[in-house]
């Protein structure tokens, strides 16, 4: 993204992932660990060099017909260089592969290993310093060009690392000085190693560019007053990103929709496009249900990439749960479809119709000291009942079509005007699958599910799986999965007050399902959107 694509502001820091400060002249935390990682196969690299260089020297080098002129002299003092700088290069690979690694100190160390690096060749360089000043390159010119371009740092600390690293070879003159051996003048010292000093200048050069891009990186993901962390996850219609408050240092969801990948032929169609999230957007935002993802914040950048900024939540979508657990309990499953009726119905009662309800679009998660606590997402592409929708606009796309086949009601399988009756036939699909760990219906490709769910009666989910269910439950759920809309709940209402009635041996409450989260659930990854992300459209 580029800087016309910007949110700007013109603060001289922004915050950073966890609401510190970012100084201008630093990359953003996630180029910072990109570079760390660069900085581990960096030192191996060099790790490898130096052990070739025992190889050739000990192994290979005595069964050469060459005379000692024509070779670098390699002595004890090498191999102690070689093995020192082996150890310290596995060091500094290892610390940049632990959890605990700080990307900033890895590369301010990273700094010093190149130092400590130019101060080994230095001394190899010069252990007899009249071989090798006739005209040849040193070594450190490499190292001193090769580190800011794969791990760069501000140009003022590349600098003075650069002309650090650039001086070793007049240290490695001056250490076999004291060593007693015969070195060369001072004027021809200067001459023979005046290109250290200019590749430690140039150097500062890719280390500029790479502050300059990391700026316009920071700059480019701030939306609003949100900017972008990480990537967390893309789609058909975008990309979403882990984000934070620049004032309040609040975590954030931030989906972008860019009109490019949703089928719009021209600006004009891009345009009512983004006029539709928005005032679709607009709608969602008066959803107050605690179980409807909160959407904090959505507006439009320069480039017209439409974006939403939600809340972050820590557990995992049903889809997820029932793929890594199995099929739930009816006592848990009731639990979770009554709060998923509270955000419908309200949702409903707007004249919105979510039109993807579908087990990755819920998601039980923990919040504060409530488990098992539900979430319903995707509220920012839904449609008004009574009106025409963004996604109408989208299904002009032939890549593109609304909705999750496993999960779609036959009026809108067959193209026909959807209401609320639609979420409810989702919404029995995704009991089935919680009940079952099965889809309604199985298919080897979207088209002939579709086509089942038109024409095709589902099997009871208590005969399917061969279990036993509570028998309101298993009615509520055909009910749900009729074909004619008429025949089904009239509203989410009806499917709470039914859910109510439901004979259970033992209600799910909370005390069981911290104990669940407490011994199955782990550490949630806290990115509700991550999978909605790549479920926006469904490849037909």
């Amino acid at each position: 993204m580029t800087d016309c694509e910007l949110c700007e502001t013109e603060l001289p820091t922004t915050p950073g992932a966890a609401g510190g400060r970012v100084r201008r002249d630093e990359l953003p935390d996630d180029l910072l660990r990109e570079a760390t990682a660069r900085l581990g196969v960096l030192a191996w690299v060099w790790a490898g060099l130096f052990g070739i260089g025992l190889v050739m020297n000990h192994v290979v080098a005595p069964l050469l017909d060459l005379p000692m002129r024509d070779l670098i002299p390699w002595g004890r003092a090498a191999d102690v260089v070689a093995v020192l700088s082996i150890a310290g290069s596995i060091a500094l690979a290892r610390y940049t592969r632990r959890l605990t690694c700080n990307p900033r100190l890895a590369l301010d160390l990273a700094l010093g290993y190149e130092v400590l690096l130019a101060f080994g060749v230095g001394v190899v360089n010069q252990w007899e310093p009249e071989r090798l000043l006739a005209g040849r390159l040193s070594w450190i010119c490499v190292l001193v060009l090769l580190f800011p371009m794969l791990v760069p740092n501000t140009p003022r600390k590349t600098l003075i690392a650069s002309l650090l690293a650039a001086s070793m070879d007049p240290v490695g003159i001056l250490v076999a000085h004291w060593r007693g051996v015969q070195v060369p003048g001072f004027t021809a010292v200067v001459w023979n190693y005046l290109p250290n000093y200019v590749c430690a200048v140039i150097a500062v050069v890719p280390s500029q560019i790479m502050t300059q891009l990391g700026r316009h990186v920071q700059r480019a993901r701030e939306l609003g007053s949100y900017r972008r962390v990480e990537l967390i996850g893309r789609g058909g219609m975008g990309e979403v990103w882990r984000a934070s408050h620049r004032m309040l240092a609040r975590p954030a969801a931030i989906k972008l929709i860019k009109p490019e990948l949703i089928g719009a032929p021209d600006r004009s169609a891009a345009a009512a496009i983004i006029q539709r999230f928005r005032r679709e957007a607009e709608a969602a935002s008066f959803l107050e249900s605690p179980h409807t993802i909160r959407l904090y914040d959505f507006g439009e950048t320069r480039a017209g990439t439409f974006y939403f900024a939600m809340e972050l939540l820590d557990g995992l979508d049903l889809e997820s749960l029932v793929r890594r657990h199995g099929a739930l309990p009816s006592d848990r499953v009731v639990h979770i479809l009554r709060q998923a009726c509270h955000s419908l119905a309200e949702a409903h009662d707007r004249g919105l119709v979510h039109r993807d309800v579908k087990p990755a679009n819920i998601y039980l998660c923990r919040l504060g000291r409530e488990h098992d606590f539900v979430k319903v997402l995707d509220f920012g592409l839904v449609k008004y009942d009574r009106d025409h929708s963004v996604m109408d606009t989208i299904k002009t796309s032939t890549e593109l079509t609304t909705g999750t086949p496993a999960y779609m009601a036959p009026e809108m399988a067959g193209g026909e005007a959807v209401d609320r009756r639609a979420d409810l036939y989702a919404l029995g699909c995704v009991a089935y699958w919680l009940l079952t760990a099965q889809l309604v219906f199985e298919a080897d490709n979207p088209l002939r599910m579709l086509i089942q769910h038109i024409q095709a009666e589902p099997v009871p989910p208590g005969l399917r799986a061969g279990i036993v269910l509570p028998a309101r439950l298993e009615r509520l759920i055909m009910r749900c999965l009729v074909k004619d809309p008429a025949g089904r709940p009239s509203s989410a209402d009806e499917i709470l007050a039914e859910l109510e009635l439901v004979e259970l041996d033992r209600p799910w409450d909370q005390s069981r399902a911290r104990a669940w989260w407490e011994t199955k659930g782990g550490r949630g990854v806290p990115v509700p959107v991550a999978t909605e992300a790549r479920t926006m459209a469904v490849r037909t």
